[in-house]
Parts: structure tokens; sequence; C-alpha cells
């Protein structure tokens, strides 16, 4: 007899994060480890955020609250869209749910019923993938290029699907690197209107840019309430301080609430409440310049030790966020290279994780969790991997 329910045992795990989890094993192990695998960055919990903690406690921040979320940081997020961009919002169209993970999960299981047809990247974010086979839902593959998805391939998928739902990751994308160009954005909210299908604007890395802002968001062009649009404070403050958020239409947010208190009662009003001592303190927009130059320099990094070590390797140079899709030579097996690589002490996430189907010759490297001085030893190990396995070799230890 098991216990285990059928829908259970259908949940695909994630890689990354048994990726993430054997690294950690073996770093308790005593090992040398260079984790190119989690997005996290290794940083020490910076003293604003120590300090916004002590504040949040002291002032009693640690009991029940609204379903979707603090009210106070619901404000603060109305009014940073008002300051910052010039819209115009009410908190009912806002819901902040324990990381940007659980708003995806609390959006999808609310909007979409079994059989919906949703456009996603190829690449995408694995645990999307994961959530919306568990949601049942019917998912349609578009190519990633250089400057976001090919738009072309969504033009003939309207041509003979019904999609409810586009799934996009506009800015420094996890895991391809990319960035959806203006006149993309523009292309894609007109082939919503004209075939009737929304658009999830998933879109935690905008804030973490090395250089020029992205583009204006979709949801900002946004004049007939079409794009649901959701972020995350899990990648400006802390990944541990699990705060994402979503802007929509008031009825989708009532329908979020809702799910929201059958799942988990309340959500984290202490890390919530983190976030807005932070946000009204000033000290937010200084977390995020620190994370943004750190970010930058190991980007830089990884991005030179690849051209040196490993010079077949194709990839986008990303603009911001935390990843870097790498393309090999069709004949590499990326799986076989993860093996290797991760018994030298350098694990990544290996690209069918990210795929409906394909990718073997792909594979991601998070530049956030490792130091820049560290980030070169890492892809020696991947390159020297990669030359066992292409000479047969059996994997080092």
């Amino acid at each position: 007899m098991t216990l285990q329910s059928a829908a259970l045992a259908r949940v695909q795990p994630s890689q990354t994060l048994a990726v993430t989890q054997k690294a950690r094993e073996l770093v308790r192990q005593g090992r040398d480890i260079v984790s190119l695998g989690a997005g996290e960055p290794d940083f020490d919990t910076p003293d604003s955020i120590k300090d916004a903690a002590i504040r949040a406690i002291r002032e009693g921040k640690t009991k029940y609250t609204d379903p979707d979320g603090v009210p106070e940081l619901k404000q603060a997020i109305v009014e940073k869209f008002g300051r910052e961009n010039g819209l115009t919002y009410r908190p009912s169209q806002v819901h902040v749910a324990p990381g940007g993970k659980a708003v995806i999960y609390n959006a999808l299981l609310a909007t979409l019923s079994p059989g919906d047809e949703v456009i996603v990247e190829q690449p995408s974010y694995d645990r999307t993938l994961l959530l919306l086979a568990r949601a049942g839902a019917e998912r349609l593959g578009v190519p990633l290029q250089a400057d976001g998805l090919q738009i072309e391939a969504v033009e003939e998928l309207c041509d003979r699907r019904s999609p409810k739902l586009a799934h996009v990751i506009p800015n420094f994308h996890n895991p391809a690197g990319c960035t959806l160009s203006r006149e993309k954005r523009h292309r894609l909210l007109e082939l919503a209107a004209d075939s009737g299908f929304a658009i999830f604007e998933d879109d935690p890395y905008a804030l973490v840019h090395f250089g020029s802002e992205p583009p204006e968001s979709m949801f900002a062009n946004d004049a007939e309430g079409r794009v649901i649009y959701a972020s995350s404070f899990s990648k400006t403050v802390s990944p541990g301080v699990r705060v994402g958020y979503l802007i929509g239409p008031v009825d989708v947010i009532a329908a979020l609430a809702k799910r929201a208190g059958e799942s988990y009662i309340s959500p984290n009003m202490l890390a919530e409440s983190i976030v807005w001592e932070m946000a009204r303190s000033g000290s937010l927009a200084r977390n995020i310049d620190f994370v943004t130059e750190a970010l930058r320099g190991r980007r830089d990094a990884l991005a030179a030790a690849l051209d040196e070590r490993i010079p077949e390797a194709s990839f986008v140079l990303p603009q911001g966020g935390y990843f870097l899709w790498v393309d090999m030579p069709a004949e590499v097996d990326c799986v076989a290279l993860l093996a290797a690589s991760a018994e030298a002490g350098a694990p990544f996430v290996a690209g069918p994780d990210f795929m409906l189907e394909g990718g073997q010759s792909s594979f991601r490297l998070s530049f956030a969790s490792v130091p820049a001085e560290r980030v070169d030893e890492g892809v020696r190990r991947i390159a020297e991997a990669l030359e066992r396995v292409r000479a047969g070799a059996p994997a080092a230890r």
C-alpha cells in the first residue's frame, strides 16, 4: 500500500533544484564546488535587509495578513508604478504571494482549465513548464531568438490554433539571457488583441540591468486589459525573502486571493514587511544597485572565461539578470557533459530541462552564484569535462 496520491506521482521534479541540492550536499561533505547551477547570489545578507527585518519584528509584523498580501506593500507597489511608469492602479489589482513561483502557480491554476493552449518560449523557465503540465494545459512551443521570441512562429500558431495565454519572460530571460525587443512587444500585443489570448508577462529581472533599462513593459502599453504582469522581490532583495507579486484585472486578483486563502491562509507577513520597510526607507533601491553591480562583474567574468576556454560556445550576452544560455555544436551531449562536470565540481543545468523537446546540445549557466574571481575556475572544469566527454574518458573525481 502507498499513501502517495496519483496526482503527486505525476509531478515531475525540477532538475534545477536537484542540481542545487546535490551541490549543497557535496559542499557539506567538504568538496570544493563551483556551482553554476542555482540562480542564487552567494552574498552575505546586507545590513539593510537585517535592519529592515529587525524593524518589522519590533513592530509586530509576525501575524497573519490578508490572503493577497500586506496592504502597505500592495500600496507601495501601486505607488511605484505610478511614480516610475505613470500608471494608475488600485491595491485591489495587486496580489502578493510567497515568491515568484507561488505567483505563477496561483495565476495559472486560477485562469487555466485542462486542455487550454498556452504559448511558451523555447527554452523557458523549467518550473513554469512543469506547472503548466500539472494544470493540464497544452503547451505550444515558440523558439527564442537573440531579441526574444520568434514572432513569425507566434503568427503561424495563431492561424491554426486557439491559444488562451502566452507566457513570456521579456527581460534578461531565464534561461536564455535575451531581452524581447520593443518591436516584438508591440507586435505581440497586436496578436493578443487580434487572436483573443492573454499575455502573462513574467518579469522578475527587469530591475537587474547592467546598462540601459529594458524597453517599456507590455503591461504599460496594454489598452485592452490582456496583460497580467508578475515580478518578484526575491531577485532584488534576497532569494530567501520569498515575495512575488502580480498586477492584473480585479476579477483575476480576486480569484488569486481565493486560491491563496485555500492554499496557505496567509502569505508571509514578516517577509513582505521586510520588503515594505526597505521600500519606505530607500534601502531597497540601494540594494538593487549593489546586486546589479556585483552581478555585472560576474557576467563579464563568465563571458570572458567562455570565450577563452570553450571558444565553440555560442551565447547571447545578457544585459542583466542571472543567467547565460550556451549553445554547443550539435554533436555535444550536454547531459553527459553535466554528469562529467558535476563530478569535477562544476555543476550547471542541462538544456533539456528547459525544453518541451530537444536541448541536448545546450545548457544554462548562472553567474549569480559564484564570485567573479571563481568563475574562471568553474568554466575551466567544464572545459576539461568537455574534453573527457569527447574522448569517451571517465569523469574526474
